[in-house]
């Protein structure tokens, strides 16, 4: 399962965005990922999330595979539209 999302923050995926997204995906015992250009990280690393530099008005894709992934992915799409980090494509 997959779903992408536009960052609409005005400073991007910096320390604080990114630590709540870690925070909501890590009690899963599910693997995610986050891409971007190219790029795929653990989306439970916050350094591998903050290595990716993602600007405001870029699009990302966050893809989870296996028990509870709807789940998983219900939760990061909720962090991103509660906390005014993005929206949901």
């Amino acid at each position: 399962m997959e779903k992408q999302f536009i960052i609409t923050a005005a400073e991007g995926l910096h320390a604080r965005p990114c630590t709540l997204l870690v925070q909501a995906v890590t009690p899963f015992s599910t693997e995610v990922q986050l891409s971007y250009k190219g790029r795929s990280v653990n989306m439970k690393s916050i350094m591998g999330v903050m290595s990716l530099g993602i600007p405001s008005g870029s699009t990302i894709t966050i893809s989870s595979e296996g028990t509870n992934a709807d789940k998983l992915l219900a939760k990061v799409a909720s962090v991103i539209t509660t906390e005014g980090i993005g929206e949901e494509c």
